[in-house]
């Protein structure tokens, strides 16, 4: 796996030296380098593209926010900050992760962990059928899920809920919007309000749809016949 390219931005030294610190622990990775003025951290960014910038967000001279928009790329960031407040700002600009200060290595390994998976996912688009997890954005941050732990995603409104043995996520997504985005890897509409995995399906009757795991679906009557055509 190739390395994940960062560079850490912020005010306070400690903070930059524990980013090194911490990145000297996780493999595949390479710390190019890390910035006290944010400033600096532009000019060197517009010249050296990176894969993920670790950001403060409150720092003199220019935000953390600032410095991302006016960015000519959009790397991926991590935003690493004592600030709680701009929480729904982060989900606005994509970032993998929103960590409060302190963090300890386990939750900086886990945030920098996601951004790998993330661009992993991204750079190997055009072979979805192969992939076996999807990425997505919850509460705020990127979330990696293997498709064999996902039960089912269910629709309200302009959200959905993708379900797991483990947990439940809320993503800000239109049904028809997720079914499109990932239909290449199996997922099948069965109702107006669920979508399942094929290859989880074991069985399905005028009514329902029945997974492998025990679980019944109703079966919507616009999307019987679809159903029957794409499981023979």
């Amino acid at each position: 796996m190739a390395n994940l390219t960062i560079v850490g931005v912020d005010d306070e030294y400690p903070a930059l030296q524990l980013i090194r610190q911490y990145c000297d622990q996780i493999e595949d990775i390479s710390l190019l380098n890390t910035f006290q003025n944010p400033e600096e951290a532009l000019e060197y960014l517009k010249e050296t593209r990176v894969d993920l910038v670790i950001l403060d967000i409150n720092m003199p001279y220019m935000s953390g926010i600032e410095l991302l928009q006016q960015l000519p790329y959009k790397p991926l960031c991590i935003f690493l900050t004592l600030e709680t407040q701009y929480a729904v700002k982060a989900f606005e600009l994509d970032v993998v992760h929103y960590l409060v200060k302190p963090v300890d290595f386990e939750t900086f390994r886990k945030a920098v962990n996601k951004a790998k998976d993330f661009l992993q996912f991204k750079n190997s688009s055009e072979n979805k059928k192969q992939e076996d997890f999807i990425m997505f954005k919850s509460n705020y941050i990127m979330n990696k899920v293997f498709l064999e732990d996902i039960r089912w995603i269910q629709g309200f409104g302009e959200y959905i809920i993708l379900v797991t043995p483990l947990k439940k996520y809320m993503i800000l997504e239109r049904m028809s919007n997720f079914e499109e985005k990932f239909q290449d890897l199996g997922f099948i509409r069965i109702h107006k309000s669920y979508i399942v995995l094929s290859s989880h399906i074991s069985s399905y009757d005028a009514a329902n749809v029945y997974l492998k795991d025990g679980e019944k679906l109703p079966l919507g009557r616009t999307y019987k016949s679809f159903l029957k055509n794409y499981m023979q």
